[in-house]
């Protein structure tokens, strides 16, 4: 005789089955299936419209209904994309250093409209994010220590290309705290259009 394992459904981060408590037969309120996949999907973070819109589109939740109920959360202010852009563009770039530009990207691949983001970016100024810089090339010269300078120069301006920095402030920042340190040879002569982050 054979047992047969039940599979366990996924679980979530919180170790709840994430439809546990969710009909979606065919006999299922649209209005209520929509309601608590928008309050699963914000328990714990914040998420922006476009996202919410993904999900409920992603669990077959018809459109005017989604739309009706994202209309109330953002009237009741459980959605709103500002505060979002804000709160994200304040922690990506204290966290990650991230400039502008990187921060303008991820808010739209988030579906932030763009002068929603661009209202969070100006919060956002020239030192504050070239101290950012300095703290993310100054956290990195123990690792190109062993190089010489121009590599270590392509390194880190490489680095800062990245994280959205543009090439004529990540080679000026770079140059600045390498020489801060002493670190010798190389002329310095790279492109620094090289470094422009695609995108």
């Amino acid at each position: 005789m054979t047992t047969e394992r039940r599979r366990r459904p996924p679980r979530d981060r919180w170790g709840r089955e994430p439809s546990a408590d969710l009909d979606t037969g065919p006999d299922a309120d649209p209005e209520s299936v929509a309601r608590t996949i928008l309050l699963d999907q914000l328990t714990g973070r914040a998420r922006t419209r476009s996202e919410l819109a993904d999900k409920l589109a992603s669990k077959g939740v018809p459109d005017d209904v989604g739309h009706r109920l994202l209309d109330r959360f953002e009237e009741v202010g459980l959605v709103d994309d500002a505060a979002f852009a804000r709160e994200w563009v304040e922690q990506r770039q204290r966290g990650k250093g991230l400039a502008r530009r990187a921060l303008a990207q991820e808010l739209r691949r988030k579906g932030v409209e763009d002068e929603v983001a661009q209202e969070a970016l100006e919060e956002v100024d020239a030192d504050t994010e070239e101290e950012s810089a300095r703290r993310l090339v100054r956290a990195k010269l123990r690792s190109v220590s062993a190089l010489d300078r121009d590599r270590a120069t392509r390194r880190l301006v490489g680095m800062l290309a990245r994280k959205g920095h543009s090439s004529s402030i990540a080679f000026r920042i770079v140059r600045s705290e390498l020489d801060a340190v002493g670190l010798e040879g190389g002329d310095d002569d790279l492109d620094a259009g090289s470094y422009e982050p695609v995108g």
